[in-house]
């Protein structure tokens, strides 16, 4: 009796993978890509993410979705709507970015010797164009014609975890900003809004630590 109820659902399986595939493909992709980032970094940080986050998914998007990589949030969308965002929001964060850099947790983890302003804008340019990609344009907009605005929820959570390790306030915080910046993505059509912001967040938050 009991195989008799499971057997029906089993018939499902295969309707549920063929329906379901692209949104398969993109997720279990970006769990692989995360794990090879931890487990096999590429002879530094900055390369790891521009191979395991920008590279490799734009290969799983041409090869196995058939797809245009332009159009997983490279093109620049909507910038009329996107551009303002960006200006007000980095305003906003300026003052607090400088307050948060007074704290002593965020001044220990932050602080780097010889610290040097163009090496450090160079490096954070290719990490978070790769961060950036995976999560506001490779899952983001991989994923929203099937779960529409929940795919903006959907790329925060791992966003999230990545971010365990750091500062505990910066990783509370970045629940929020990760819905923000795939709200601002998804409105406009574009990862561009979220990389520019995310830049300025890193390099003025880490140049004020170190040379202050």
């Amino acid at each position: 009796m009991k195989f008799q109820q499971i057997q029906p659902k089993a018939h499902h399986v295969p309707g549920f993978l063929l329906s379901n595939w692209r949104e398969i493909v993109i997720l279990n992709s970006a769990v692989l890509f995360f794990s090879f980032e931890y487990y096999h970094l590429v002879v530094n940080e900055w390369l790891s993410s521009v191979l395991y986050f920008a590279f490799l998914p734009i290969l799983v998007i041409i090869l196995i979705l058939r797809h245009n990589p332009l159009n997983f949030g490279l093109r620049w969308g909507n910038a009329k709507f996107w551009v303002p965002q960006v200006i007000v929001t980095c305003l906003i964060l300026t003052p607090i970015l400088y307050l948060s850099a007074l704290m002593p947790e965020f001044q220990k983890y932050y602080h780097q010797e010889n610290f040097n302003f163009w090496t450090y804008l160079l490096t954070q340019c290719a990490l978070l164009m790769g961060w950036e990609f995976i999560f506001r344009g490779f899952l983001l907009f991989g994923l929203k014609d099937k779960f529409k605005e929940t795919a903006i929820v959907i790329q925060m959570v791992p966003f999230v975890l990545l971010h365990l390790g750091k500062p505990e306030l910066e990783t509370i915080s970045t629940i929020f900003t990760g819905l923000y910046l795939g709200w601002v993505c998804y409105r406009g059509q574009s990862y561009w809004p979220a990389l520019i912001i995310h830049l300025f967040i890193n390099i003025f938050f880490v140049t004020l630590i170190n040379l202050s």
